[in-house]
């Protein structure tokens, strides 16, 4: 039996980096980073797990340069507490809104194209999702 299609939606960037935002930051629930999340879930951007191992400690050097920092995984889990941090003194809901005012190991939202956020609402909403302007 045929799937039945899912109606296709549009939406303007703002309204789709929203909705993405709102749903990424339900399933995090306060308890970790979405990009520990996406990368543990291997969803929307995959989180730490888009970068190499040398790209992640050169992304975040200031953690990978400590003398206890051994493992990729410490990396993370150091990275994740920090984004946390970030989150709460910048005021902002996710890491991709840290990183659109931090710009130290991604540039947030301005990093995905229109067609990468349309892919994420029906990867991350279950919406199909035209994403425009």
């Amino acid at each position: 039996m045929a799937q039945p299609q899912l109606k296709l939606e549009t939406l303007n960037r703002d309204a789709a980096i929203a909705a993405l935002r709102n749903e990424l930051a339900r399933r995090a629930n306060g308890e970790m980073s979405i990009c520990r999340l996406a990368a543990e879930k291997g969803i929307f951007c995959r989180g730490f797990h888009r970068f190499s191992e040398e790209e992640l400690r050169q992304r975040y050097d200031w953690i990978a340069r400590r003398p206890e920092v051994v493992t990729r995984g410490d990396i993370e889990e150091i990275a994740d507490r920090w984004q946390l941090a970030r989150q709460e003194v910048d005021g902002v809901p996710t890491a991709c809104d840290v990183q659109q005012i931090e710009h130290d190991s991604c540039n947030g939202w301005s990093d995905f194209t229109n067609d990468e956020l349309s892919r994420f609402m029906l990867e991350v909403a279950g919406r199909r999702v035209l994403v425009a302007g």
